[in-house]
């Protein structure tokens, strides 16, 4: 009688941890939520002009008040959920790189994508004289074949995720050395409109801008929350992932994909806004734990950071900085502390 009881305190014991895992993440995820919620107030009370709580609740209902309606309806409201959204979309596609390669350099950021938007769209502009939406979609465009030409290389033959980081990284900095040759013949007016995009910056979001961005983030982040059980497979490697009967490539062309029309779209809408996708998966897995899906607390946690970054940015510094200065100066330290962090483990790419 002992075995039986042992082993019931047992299953009790992990079952209530589980439990309390489970809660945890709930809260940190409310957490996550309630900052994004209160930044986004914030956001929409304060500028150059201060408008009320009130004032702000009233205008996103629909009624008029004089001033409001057009500086918090028609400026800052777009801004605002053009930072949502681009910062839902950069962390939930970054994470699920991370996830799929099994590698923390694994970001759109690190393997080419968002080079590959920029560079296509700095020729748009510079080259072909393009503007608006032509530019973005350009760019989207760009960011869909360099993905799937990254891929094409790398698992030709049987290659892994590895293999696609260090592709992906030399063919981002050819892109970047097209890019500065682009900028090089730049005149003055087209100079300004492709550093502001290239930079990464929110300024001058409009409704008719952030449609792209919503349809791919309804439609696509479904896609991958669908995909989150065979990420997990994944990150156990090909040979376990297929052994539980996971379709390998299938589910990895799936969630590359998704993930990829994501960052398109986002990049496209607000420019590649500098290592949202990078930082949001390990702030993610710190604050939430790594066990589970990370899907849904890194794209709350890239929301957050392009918030935040976008607020400190216009308000913080005495000067205005684009966000994706911002998000830069905060990823940079990070991606050196990860390398030296790895080659002092004895680790590679």
């Amino acid at each position: 009688m002992s075995a039986p009881a042992a082993t019931g305190s047992t299953l009790d014991r992990v079952l209530g941890a589980r439990v309390r895992r489970a809660k945890g993440r709930r809260r940190v995820m409310l957490i996550l939520v309630a900052l994004i919620a209160v930044v986004v107030v914030v956001s929409l009370m304060v500028g150059q002009t201060f408008y009320s709580f009130t004032d702000v609740v009233r205008v996103i209902l629909g009624q008029d008040v004089p001033g409001a309606s057009f500086t918090v309806g028609r400026l800052r409201l777009p801004r605002v959920v053009l930072a949502t959204a681009a910062g839902l979309s950069f962390g939930m596609a970054g994470v699920a790189f991370q996830t799929m390669l099994r590698n923390p350099l694994a970001s759109p950021d690190i393997i080419g994508i968002s080079a590959g938007a920029s560079a296509a769209a700095a020729f748009a502009i510079v080259i072909l004289g393009l503007s608006g939406t032509a530019v973005s979609l350009v760019a989207i465009v760009a960011g869909l074949a360099i993905a799937l030409l990254v891929y094409l290389l790398a698992f030709k033959g049987g290659g892994g995720g590895s293999r696609l980081i260090l592709i992906g990284i030399g063919i981002a900095a050819m892109l970047d050395s097209v890019t500065a040759y682009v900028i090089s013949r730049a005149g003055q007016w087209d100079l300004q409109e492709t550093l502001r995009w290239l930079s990464g910056s929110l300024n001058g979001a409009s409704w008719q801008q952030l449609a792209p961005t919503l349809l791919a983030l309804v439609v696509l982040a479904p896609v991958l929350l669908g995909q989150s059980r065979n990420l997990a497979s994944l990150q156990l490697g090909d040979d376990t992932a297929s052994a539980l009967g996971v379709r390998v490539e299938r589910s990895r062309l799936t969630v590359l994909v998704a993930a990829v029309g994501l960052i398109a779209f986002a990049t496209a809408a607000a420019g590649p806004i500098a290592f949202v996708a990078f930082l949001s998966g390990p702030i993610a897995a710190r604050i939430v734990g790594p066990r589970g899906s990370l899907l849904v607390p890194s794209a709350l946690v890239g929301a957050a950071l392009v918030l935040v970054a976008d607020l400190c940015g216009q308000y913080a510094f005495g000067t205005r900085y684009p966000v994706g200065v911002v998000t830069g100066v905060l990823g940079a330290p990070y991606l050196v502390y990860l390398i030296v962090r790895t080659n002092r483990a004895g680790g590679s790419l």
